[in-house]
């Protein structure tokens, strides 16, 4: 298909929490392929539907070069104690600061056939689980820093070129 623009912060559908998916059409097909295409530019982790305007919950990940997606994804276990771990966003271009994230992460959903897909892991699949997870219930890594740190970075993102 085609690798879709970045939503930018500012952009209301990055706020918004995402509808489920309800029906497997060609719409939704396209939409993975999408996300997956988009995912797979270096240095991407993981794209979420709202990141490429489209307020579904799904997701694309490329840990490691392992790519794949999720459908209907859902939080459903965290481990360990949360820690500040550097990280970045594309909707957030430029900025890098330590969000708390669990260093554990599983996520259940399905696939497109329907079938249930579980993610599990550690490092960097844990964060982009989360992040990605965090994106479909419309909040940005920038909600996880601790208040002074988004006080600064809310000051970066003021003084972007692309804000």
């Amino acid at each position: 298909m085609t690798v879709r623009p970045i939503r930018l912060f500012g952009d209301p559908v990055l706020r918004a929490v995402s509808a489920p998916i309800d029906q497997i059409d060609d719409g939704v097909r396209a939409l993975v392929q999408d996300l997956i295409d988009t995912v797979e530019l270096p240095g991407r982790a993981g794209v979420a539907a709202p990141q490429i305007g489209v307020g579904l919950r799904a997701f694309s990940y490329n840990i490691d070069g392992d790519v794949g997606y999720v459908l209907n994804p859902v939080l459903v276990e965290t481990r360990g104690e949360p820690e500040a771990v550097g990280e970045g966003c594309l909707s957030v271009p430029g900025l890098w600061h330590d969000a708390i994230r669990y260093p554990w992460a599983k996520v259940v959903g399905i696939d497109l056939d329907g079938a249930e897909v579980v993610l599990e892991g550690e490092g960097l699949l844990a964060q982009a689980l989360q992040h990605e997870t965090d994106h479909l219930d419309g909040m940005l890594y920038l909600s996880r820093l601790p208040a002074d740190t988004r006080r600064e970075a809310m000051r970066q993102v003021r003084e972007s070129d692309w804000f």
